[in-house]
């Protein structure tokens, strides 16, 4: 007897058809492309936030060796040997020194100059370029997803609209649900734009101010090889404290 009327309460309850599945299940192949495309972008939104940090933040941790090791080294090849084999300013140091072996051939010393100051720029360029992979399909995700977003919306509305034709009448049960799915599709338009405009902006800001840096090194290199080793930049050492003055010791009386 319990069992029964739980049961008939529970045909009595009113059902839900206007939640997130719902929505889908009515607006059929269009909705469902919709949330998929989006949720593609999305992914590969935070899959590029979290690989380009990563990768900014071991160069923004190697670039502190550069004084505590690689300056102090007596030479470049050997302080190179101090830096992380597959790091940027490793490849850096390693690109200067090849081309300083190869600066001979040159006519003159200026062609040398050229060739060495080449050798950095391209090694740069590939750095920055590698850095940047990425950032254009985020600028994309935050320029064409609300738009993406805005294609379900419309869709929705035209569906809502139909269902008021067929009516003949606005009623709430006629509209809601293709009104609701429009929402949806905007909601999520947004959700996934936002999100990669934020990463787009943090990961350029990051990698402007490791191209500084790099190009910065870039210069130090330059000056070091052309002084013969004698250029360095300013390396940070730590204080050295005043040793404490010793208190004279007391002469012994005269007898």
């Amino acid at each position: 007897m319990v069992f029964e009327i739980l049961a008939a309460a529970d045909n009595a309850a009113p059902q839900n058809k206007f939640g997130f599945m719902e929505a889908l299940q009515a607006g059929g192949f269009i909705s469902w492309s919709v949330v998929t495309i989006l949720a593609i972008m999305s992914f590969g939104s935070f899959f590029i936030l979290f690989t380009k940090w990563w990768d900014q933040s071991k160069i923004m941790k190697q670039a502190g060796m550069l004084n505590t090791s690689f300056w102090r080294a007596p030479t470049l090849r050997e302080g190179a040997t101090k830096l992380d084999k597959d790091g940027a300013w490793r490849q850096m140091v390693d690109d200067v020194t090849t081309a300083e072996d190869q600066h001979s051939k040159m006519a003159n010393a200026m062609e040398a100059h050229d060739w060495l100051n080449g050798s950095l720029s391209r090694s740069e360029a590939y750095i920055n370029a590698r850095l940047a992979a990425g950032l254009p399909f985020l600028a994309t995700v935050g320029a064409t997803s609300p738009f993406i977003g805005l294609f379900g919306t419309v869709v929705g509305i035209y569906r809502a609209l139909i269902a008021i034709g067929l009516a003949g009448s606005a009623s709430i049960d006629k509209v809601a649900g293709p009104v609701g799915e429009a929402l949806i599709m905007t909601a999520l338009g947004l959700l996934v734009a936002v999100p990669a405009v934020l990463a787009y902006n943090f990961l350029q800001a990051r990698n402007k101010r490791i191209a500084e840096s790099l190009a910065a090194f870039s210069t130090d290199l330059l000056a070091n090889i052309n002084s013969n080793g004698a250029i360095k930049p300013k390396v940070m050492t730590a204080p050295v404290r005043a040793a404490a003055p010793v208190a004279p010791k007391p002469t012994p009386p005269k007898m």
